[in-house]
C-alpha cells in the first residue's frame, strides 16, 4: 500500500521527525511504498518540505497528500508541530481529508492522564475525524476512552526500538576507557530534571570509586540557557565535581549512538512527559535505565525489564550504584530487553502492527481484488535493511531513478502551491 506521513522528518532535530524515519524504514519495501509531506528542515527520498512553523498548512498539504494518492495518511501528532492554539490547524487537514474519503490514521504522542480543556477540544475532533488513532501507552488509550468514549478507535502500538549493536571502542573513542560511566542526555530543560544530578552523584561517587558523571546535553538556540547555566554553576561547587564530564555538539546519530554504548548507566529523572524517544534509544543499545515512575516510564520498563524506576529523589543514589556494581542486576536488564526488542518492541515488529491498523482501512468489508504491488528493483530488499543503489544509480536524478516525483507525474510537489 502507499502511505503518506504528515510529520517532522530528518535531518531537522526533532523526536517526532526519528520516529517517523524509522517507522517508514521498517515497512517491508517489497509490499509498501511511501512519502512524508513535513514541515520545512526534512530531505530525502519522497519527502516533500511543504511548510515552515507559524505558518498556515493544511491546504497545501491536503492539496499535495491527495494527488499522491495515497492508500493512506498517517498524521504524527504533537501539539507543538501545527501551528497556534494547541495545533488546531490540524482539525481543519483532518476534516478535509475525511470529506475527500482519504483513510486517516492519527498517532497521539502526547495524551497525559489529565488533560487541559483545550486540549480536550482538540482531541474530541481529532477523535471524531480520524478513520484511527493511535498512542503508545495503555494508560493514554484509558484516558481517551473515558474522555470520548470511542474504544473501537484507538489502538496501543509501543514506541519502537531499533535493532541495533553497540558502537565498537566507545568508551575508548570518547576518553571514558575503565570509568563506570553515568549518563544524562538530551536537551535542557526543567522538566527534564537534569539538576537532580546534584543529590544523586556524590552519593554514586562515594560508594564507586570510578564512577563518572557524562553531561551531553544542549539547548535550542537561547531556550532554557538560564538552566544551563544554572546547572553548570551548581555542578561545579558540587563535591566530587572533577569526576564529571561534558560533552558538547549536535550530537548527530552515530556520536548519540556511541554515547550510549559508552554509558553503564543513563538516567532520566523526568518530571513531566507522555512519552520518550531516548528511553527507547537507551533500551536499543542494553544500556541499564534508572528513570521517574511517570506512568510512561512505568509502563515501558515494566514491560520491558530493562531498567529500574525511582518514585522519589532519594532513590536515585542507590539505584544507579546497583547498576553499576552489580553485574548479574544488569544481565538480567539487558536480557529482558534484548529479549523484548526481538519478540515484541523492535521496529519491524512494530511497523507491521501499524500495518494490522491499516488493512482495514485500505481494504474494507466488499473491497475486491488482491492489492497489487510490484516494487522497482532498486527499492526490493530485506525488510529493514537501508537502500543503497549502486555508484552509477547515485548520479541520476531523482526521475531518473523512477523516484515519486517522476513516477506519480509531479515533478515539483515540494513547492506549495
Amino acid at each position: 500500500m502507499r502511505i503518506g506521513f504528515v510529520s517532522t522528518y530528518p535531518p531537522a532535530e526533532c523526536g517526532i521527525a526519528t520516529y517517523t524515519q524509522y517507522l517508514r524504514e521498517a515497512f517491508d519495501p517489497t509490499r509498501h511504498e511511501s512519502f512524508v509531506i513535513c514541515q520545512s528542515g526534512g530531505a530525502g527520498e519522497g519527502v516533500f518540505p511543504l511548510w515552515h512553523p507559524g505558518q498556515r498548512f493544511s491546504e497545501n498539504v491536503f492539496g499535495t497528500a491527495t494527488r499522491m494518492t495515497p492508500d493512506v495518511m498517517h498524521i504524527q501528532h504533537e501539539y507543538g508541530l501545527f501551528g497556534s492554539q494547541h495545533g488546531a490547524e490540524v482539525v481543519d487537514l483532518l476534516l478535509r481529508l475525511r470529506l475527500a474519503q482519504v483513510p486517516t490514521v492519527v498517532t497521539l504522542h502526547t495524551v497525559y492522564e489529565t488533560i487541559t480543556d483545550a486540549q480536550r477540544l482538540v482531541l474530541r475532533h481529532i477523535l471524531e475525524d480520524a478513520s484511527a488513532v493511535i498512542v503508545h501507552e495503555d494508560y493514554q488509550k484509558e484516558t481517551l476512552d473515558r474522555e470520548f468514549d470511542r474504544p473501537d478507535k484507538v489502538h496501543v502500538i509501543e514506541h519502537g526500538i531499533r535493532e541495533v549493536r553497540p558502537v565498537p571502542d566507545a568508551k575508548r573513542r570518547l576518553g571514558l576507557e575503565g570509568k563506570k560511566v553515568v549518563l544524562m542526555c538530551g536537551y535542557f530543560r526543567r522538566s527534564k530534571g537534569f539538576d537532580e544530578a546534584l543529590r544523586f552523584f556524590p552519593e554514586v561517587a562515594k560508594n564507586c570509586d570510578d564512577a563518572v558523571l557524562v553531561m551531553a546535553g544542549k539547548i535550542r538556540g537561547t531556550e532554557a540557557k538560564d538552566v544551563q547555566d544554572e546547572l553548570y554553576a551548581a555542578l561545579d561547587d558540587m563535591p566530587y565535581a572533577d569526576r564529571i564530564r561534558y560533552f558538547r555538539g549536535q550530537f548527530p546519530q552515530y556520536t548519540l549512538d556511541a554515547l550510549l554504548s559508552a554509558a553503564d548507566c543513563v538516567v532520566l529523572p523526568y518530571r513531566v512527559g507522555a512519552q520518550s524517544g531516548m528511553l527507547s534509544q537507551c533500551l536499543a543499545f542494553g544500556a541499564p535505565v534508572v528513570a521517574s515512575g511517570l506512568p510512561a516510564f512505568r509502563e515501558i520498563l515494566e514491560r520491558t525489564g530493562g531498567g529500574l524506576i525511582c518514585d522519589h529523589s532519594d532513590e536515585y543514589g542507590s539505584a544507579i550504584t546497583r547498576a553499576l556494581t552489580e553485574p548479574d542486576l544488569v544481565d538480567d536488564l539487558r536480557r529482558s530487553a534484548r529479549q523484548y526488542i526481538r519478540r515484541t518492541g523492535g521496529w519491524s515488529r512494530v511497523a507491521e502492527r501499524h500495518v494490522e491498523v491499516y488493512e482495514p482501512l485500505v481494504n474494507p468489508p466488499g473491497a475486491r481484488g488482491d492489492y497489487a504491488f510490484i516494487p522497482e528493483p532498486n527499492v526490493e530488499r530485506p525488510a529493514g535493511e537501508r537502500l543503497r543503489p549502486p555508484a552509477s544509480a547515485s548520479r541520476l536524478s531523482v526521475a531518473e531513478r523512477g523516484g515519486f516525483r517522476h513516477r506519480d507525474g509531479h515533478t515539483s510537489l515540494a513547492a506549495a502551491e
